[in-house]
């Protein structure tokens, strides 16, 4: 497993290196084969407050966890039981929905073997100076088709309100989200 781990104000040192590397390491339970797979940390401090934020990427599926704490090692801690918490999640909707569809495979982590993306893919060539005053971030990340119930799970896995991606069935750009009583929507092009 390739892990980056990188600090913002903070010097990583080899102990807390260490104990990320021990951390993540636990989440090797989940995996079928050890694929290489890359990990990124950020460890941050703000405010005196010590903030953990983790990617990681298996079969194409993001997760992402980000946990803010008095103690770097309890952010660390806390931020690897979110993970362990969102695989399980996905482990068992997997299952669940193997299951419905009347397959009786038992997976571990992913039932495709298409990826899953967290923002639509932008121009290399877009001039982001001239952006700076109204956009205050942009993200970069591939886009792999994916079927409807694919973005909702990798949606609910990143704990967001809306997910950008490539539809697997008419290859365009969509947009789930969601609504309000729990329920999705979906926002297609003509």
């Amino acid at each position: 497993m390739d892990i980056q781990v990188r600090g913002d104000r903070i010097e990583v040192t080899g102990a807390l290196h260490g104990y990320v590397d021990k951390k993540i390491h636990r989440l090797e339970k989940f995996f079928d084969a050890p694929p290489e797979r890359e990990v990124s940390v950020t460890m941050s401090v703000e405010r005196g407050m010590h903030r953990v934020e983790v990617m990681l990427q298996i079969h194409g599926v993001i997760f992402r966890a980000e946990e803010t704490s008095d103690d770097m090692y309890a952010s660390i801690d806390l931020v690897v039981d979110k993970l362990e918490h969102q695989l399980n999640k996905y482990k068992n909707k997997i299952n669940k929905r193997f299951r419905e569809q009347g397959l009786r495979t038992r997976i571990k982590t992913s039932a495709t073997n298409g990826a899953f993306s967290v923002a639509p893919a932008y121009d290399e060539e877009v001039d982001v100076e001239e952006m700076l005053d109204e956009v205050v971030r942009v993200k970069k990340f591939p886009m792999k088709p994916m079927d409807v119930h694919e973005a909702i799970l990798q949606m609910d896995l990143l704990g967001h309100d809306f997910y950008v991606f490539t539809n697997a069935v008419t290859n365009e750009t969509n947009v789930v989200y969601r609504r309000k009583m729990g329920r999705y929507g979906l926002i297609e092009p003509r």
